[in-house]
């Protein structure tokens, strides 16, 4: 008599707990809302057949999780890391066992690790050190935070247009020092073995119609430098009379600063005549010359000690300083590029120069300073979408293939789960890439708390790739998913359950009321 209204109190009471579990977790980040749903009651006869009753109450079916996409809802942190679609993140617990979530909120542990605030891993494949990713079984994702290995250049390009207009230079032969002995200069970066940065200079010199010399050196100053260092740092005579310098600044004498800084000039002056004697087989450059009368400027005017306001330099730093502005080393030429009549490059009349040139042309660039990188830098060159039309010269894009070691200063998660560090060179290289996970029947997952689930025999094995395949969702960085929890609706609902748990006690206040009625029948 009371079943049915018992019955419905009890349901009544068990959509309020759902109803408070959902704006509980209306804040919670990745949570699903769930509805209560119920079925109906019948007694049914001997015979198993419903009897012809009224029915004996309700009860609950099931508790559905609803797996509707959340509001995606921007952050600061580029771990904190959204689905937009379908799929799980597969987690890892520290003793192997497999979990799936919709809260992306990760961050990085002490050894490196993705996790969550659970400490539980996220899962996804390891890239290797040339930022190649390694797809295989999936696995606890490392962030790899060592340097970017540096890259020597071995390939360079040169797009740019040449003024068909331009005229020969009137002044010959080529002096990259003489701006009138070439029509234009371009420089590149580029970089040795150990990331050490070297300047390219490349010029272009009009010979004829549709035909121009190129020429390739380093920067002047860079080389000067790199010489004045090698002839004076390891050249006994030149450290001694620097120590004898240092020696007569203590005595404050005039005349002994002035003889003693007369002797290292004559000292590095005889080094650096030695220095540029060898520099081919030392070095590994081509031969540098001495300007006219660097020698006597710097150390044969010093006629004595009386004599110090002749002195060009008042001390070694100096000394070395102008030294290093006076030498220089010739640019050389590597190609001839020729154009055919549309000003596009013809490699059949190239290859009819004599000497023959074809692409890709090498250049062979000493190394400045001698760090200990490979020498000297071979770089094959091309020209790919060089023309020569009637407009004014312009470089286009000149690339190369080196670039200088880096620090791991940030990285974040693409659509496609790659990881993409940036490196403080300006450089990027994939980390990894997360996985993500699906299932047939995602209703049939079971909730174990914590925004995880596992899968279960109703739920159908895992699917698992890369996001943005199949059914799977993409990613966003920095951002999470909110809870699919609708508050506004959830009060609602509130207001109707706390109705029905009022009717279903109305009832059986009635109930009771009708049985008083009976007991007080005389």
């Amino acid at each position: 008599m009371f079943q049915q209204g018992l019955s419905g109190l009890n349901a009544a009471a068990k959509t309020l707990d759902v109803i408070g579990n959902n704006i509980a977790n209306s804040a919670t980040v990745g949570f699903k809302q769930s509805q209560a749903q119920f079925a109906d009651l019948y007694a049914n006869s001997l015979n198993g057949v419903s009897g012809n009753n009224a029915g004996i109450g309700v009860s609950v079916s099931r508790l559905a999780q609803q797996f509707t996409q959340g509001n995606i809802e921007t952050t600061n942190n580029p771990l904190d890391i959204s689905i937009n679609g379908g799929g799980f993140f597969r987690l890892t617990t520290p003793t192997g066992a497999v979990q799936y979530s919709r809260n992306g909120q990760f961050l990085l542990d002490k050894n490196g690790f993705v996790t969550n605030a659970q400490g539980n891993f996220l899962n996804g494949y390891q890239a290797n050190k040339d930022g190649v990713v390694l797809q295989g079984a999936p696995d606890a994702i490392k962030i790899d935070s060592s340097d970017l290995v540096p890259v020597a250049t071995t390939k360079a390009n040169f797009e740019m247009n040449l003024d068909s207009r331009s005229q020969v230079p009137v002044k010959v032969p080529f002096d990259a020092l003489d701006p009138t002995t070439y029509n234009k200069q371009t420089v590149l970066d580029v970089f040795d073995s150990l990331g050490n940065p070297h300047v390219l200079s490349t010029y272009y010199v009009k010979t004829a119609a549709n035909t121009w010399d190129v020429y390739t050196g380093s920067d002047g100053r860079e080389r000067s430098v790199a010489l004045i260092a090698a002839a004076t740092n390891t050249d006994a005579n030149v450290i001694q009379a620097r120590a004898a310098y240092q020696a007569a600044l203590l005595t404050g004498d005039a005349t002994q600063i002035a003889t003693a800084n007369h002797a290292f000039a004559d000292a590095a002056g005889a080094a650096m005549t030695q220095a540029l004697q060898d520099l081919p087989t030392t070095l590994n450059a081509p031969t540098m010359t001495i300007t006219q009368g660097m020698i006597d400027d710097l150390a044969a005017t010093f006629t004595g000690p009386t004599h110090l306001g002749d002195v060009i330099g008042t001390n070694p730093d100096t000394i070395l300083s102008k030294m290093a502005d006076a030498v220089s080393a010739p640019a050389i030429k590597v190609s001839t590029l020729v154009f055919d009549p549309q000003g596009a490059l013809s490699t059949t009349a190239m290859a009819n120069v004599d000497p023959l040139n074809t692409l890709p042309f090498t250049i062979t660039l000493p190394v400045f300073p001698d760090t200990g990188a490979v020498k000297p830098l071979t770089i094959q060159t091309n020209f790919a979408g060089t023309t020569q039309y009637g407009i004014s010269t312009s470089e286009k894009a000149s690339t190369q293939d080196g670039y200088s070691s880096g620090h791991l200063e940030r990285f974040a998660a693409n659509a496609d789960g790659v990881i993409l560090g940036q490196y403080s060179n300006g450089r990027s290289r994939p980390l990894g890439q997360i996985v993500l996970a699906n299932f047939t029947s995602v209703d049939g997952l079971t909730p174990l708390g914590n925004n995880a689930w596992v899968e279960s025999s109703s739920s159908g094995s895992p699917q698992v790739g890369a996001p943005n395949t199949g059914t799977l969702g993409g990613l966003r960085s920095s951002s999470v998913e909110a809870s699919n929890v609708d508050l506004t609706a959830e009060l609602v609902n509130m207001i109707t359950a706390q109705r029905v748990y009022q009717a279903n006690a109305q009832t059986i206040k009635t109930q009771d009321q009708v049985l008083q009625t009976l007991v007080n029948l005389r």
